[in-house]
């Protein structure tokens, strides 16, 4: 039934989004643009896995077209952009349609039908409002990058904010790497036995609503969330394995950015309900920019935030009691080259975790990436000691289209 039903909603969904650009033929005003990225990632381990038929080296095909529809003066549009990756671990190798919906705008509100991806947050370190979308897990440990999920979304604008209600109306499963993997349990999480709190599983619906709004020197931001959380839990079952399980939950998000000058100060909370665990999570800093350093053209950012859960060793992130530091290097260059260079200190155990992140434009239509992550002395009682070999890095050339 589950799988009829989400077979329904794609198949009825795509009908009409598809149907729409024929309707739309007689509006004179018709805009179409087609652009996206292919590209090639090779991602390698500096240390031999800690369990068995783990890989070192990890090469891989990435696509991401993107197609974009308007008429009426962009009163009306679609939107389309998927994306798949061939990697040589099987759970890696997947296909998702990040964004495909239809979007009316009249006046001060806007609806949109259909799959999409909706980012909340200021920090830098940790997106803890972020709850719309499901992680990509397979993509990027750190929760960065998110899967399309279906939605209705209405937004209101008024002279005291703006106001967003969703409607989603299924569920998905977060994935986890296979047995060749890196960055995964010493177990194989089975994608498939996964239990859930709600009798409905994947087709009980969730309900969020958002209000947004800036003030003066501030951008204010309240959530609101009940529905099927996206973050799993492992439980153990009678056989000695551990199974995912999802539960329903209640959380309530605020996230606030002040901008005084050259500082931003950023804070992110959350409080989480649930019949199976209450928390309370907290993300707050601050950013100051150094502008134009030497006539250069160089910014530079530093950044520094507190992290808390209060989850403890139960925190599927292990940041419960942390600290961010790191330096952000905009040179305001033809080739738009930047780079975030950071740590992450556990402030009761000896975890830290190092990373790297840049990009630069090569001539009008490539971009080349890097990214290194560095697990260091992590603690035997942290869920990141599961991965205290999985230290990497990751080179990225996009040809853009």
């Amino acid at each position: 039934m589950n799988n009829r039903w989400r077979k329904t909603f794609s198949i009825g969904s795509l009908c009409l989004l598809l149907s729409l650009p024929a309707w739309a033929q007689k509006d004179e005003s018709v805009y179409q643009e087609f652009s996206g990225y292919i590209g090639a990632d090779y991602r390698y381990f500096f240390e031999d896995g800690l369990y068995g038929g783990q890989k070192n080296s990890f090469p891989s095909l990435v696509i991401q077209p993107e197609y974009l529809y308007e008429w009426n003066g962009g009163d009306h549009r679609i939107k389309f952009i998927g994306f798949g990756r061939f990697d040589r671990d099987s759970r890696r190798t997947h296909f998702d349609v990040r964004e495909l919906y239809y979007q009316t705008v009249k006046n001060n509100w806007e609806l949109s039908v259909g799959f999409k991806k909706v980012f909340w947050g200021k920090t830098e370190a940790v997106h803890l409002v972020d709850i719309i979308n499901q992680t990509d897990f397979v993509e990027s440990f750190d929760g960065e990058e998110k899967l399309g999920e279906a939605m209705v979304q209405f937004s209101y604008s008024s002279a005291i904010g703006t106001f967003d209600l969703f409607y989603l109306p299924y569920f998905r499963k977060r994935v986890f790497p296979g047995e060749r993997g890196r960055l995964r349990t010493s177990f194989i999480i089975d994608n498939d036995d996964v239990a859930f709190e709600s009798e409905a599983e994947e087709t009980r619906p969730s309900f969020a609503a958002r209000w947004s709004a800036f003030t003066g020197p501030f951008d204010i931001g309240l959530s609101y969330f009940n529905g099927t959380g996206r973050e799993p839990f492992f439980r153990s079952t009678p056989g000695g394995d551990f199974q995912l399980f999802y539960g329903v939950i209640e959380q309530f998000g605020l996230d606030i950015q002040a901008t005084t000058g050259p500082i931003l100060w950023k804070v992110e909370s959350i409080a989480r309900k649930s019949d199976f665990q209450d928390m309370f999570a907290l993300a707050a800093g601050i950013e100051y920019s150094f502008f134009d350093i030497a006539s250069s053209g160089l910014d530079i950012g530093i950044v520094a935030e507190y992290l808390h859960d209060d989850r403890g060793l139960l925190s599927f992130s292990s940041l419960d009691n942390d600290l961010f530091t790191g330096a952000r290097f905009v040179f305001n260059d033809t080739q738009s080259t930047e780079f975030l260079i950071g740590g992450i200190f556990d402030l009761d155990k000896s975890t830290r975790l190092w990373s790297i992140e840049g990009g630069r434009r090569l001539g009008n239509s490539w971009k080349a990436e890097v990214e290194m992550r560095l697990f260091d002395d992590v603690d035997q009682n942290e869920f990141l000691n599961f991965i205290r070999r999985d230290s990497f890095l990751q080179f990225s050339l996009n040809k853009y289209f």
